[in-house]
């Protein structure tokens, strides 16, 4: 009869953190995926005379329409490490993660909604736009939004989440040194590299991996116990 009660109770532990973790491999492969399309379509400065507009607006609206799905995971990412700190939360740190976490979702949706608002725009009135100055406005607001503010608080989330990771265990060592290396390259190459933005999807693609495989090692553990019981 106990092992009856146990085993749901087991087996809801187990199903939370590899729901977070599959779902921080679906954020990072949408976001790489939207990253690429842009990257592959969109100029690097945002000087660039708009050209794009006309040529590459089908994988650009195919990106954007990306980023809210691999919005909704990466909160569903954020919520399994926090499961992974459990007791062993430090609020402090929690709490900056958490933020910055939201802070590089907002950024990343405002740029992207200016983006879309531009493309819209141009659609309805080509001519017009190009020539009152709204075209660059709103491509170097969005350049800002993410080059400035999104990175930065991506580099903030990395920094904050593996001084946590170092301080309870939560993953590998190296794993949290590589993560600082990598939120430091973020949080000063603004604007110098146009790939900078897949750093951030890279790292929590190994994050979430490594949280998925190492959730599957207590199972056989667990089992057992419910066996015996």
């Amino acid at each position: 009869m106990m092992a009856e009660v146990r085993e749901p109770v087991i087996a809801a532990e187990l199903k939370a953190p590899r729901a977070g973790a599959i779902a921080g491999i679906l954020f990072s492969l949408l976001l790489l995926t939207s990253v690429v399309l842009i990257r592959l379509s969109v100029p690097d400065s945002p000087r660039d005379p708009g050209t794009w507009l006309a040529h590459s607006a089908k994988s650009i609206r195919v990106a954007l329409n990306m980023l809210p799905f691999a919005g909704i995971a990466f909160l569903w990412f954020m919520g399994v490490l926090r499961d992974r700190m459990g007791a062993r939360e430090d609020r402090f740190l929690a709490t900056v993660s958490l933020g910055s976490g939201l802070l590089f979702l907002a950024t990343t949706f405002a740029s992207s909604a200016v983006t879309g608002a531009l493309m819209m725009a141009y659609e309805a009135l080509p001519g017009e736009m190009m020539n009152s100055g709204v075209y660059t406005f709103a491509r170097t607001t969005a350049y800002e939004l993410v080059n400035v503010y999104a990175l930065r608080m991506a580099g903030v989330f990395m920094f904050s989440t593996c001084t946590l990771a170092i301080r309870i265990g939560m993953f590998p060592r190296w794993m949290a040194l590589l993560g600082y290396a990598l939120a430091l390259f973020l949080l000063l190459s603004i604007g110098r590299f146009g790939w900078a933005p897949l750093v951030f999807p890279l790292w929590t693609l190994a994050v979430s991996v490594y949280v998925l495989l190492a959730n599957f090692r207590p199972q056989a553990t667990s089992t057992a116990g419910v066996t015996s019981s």
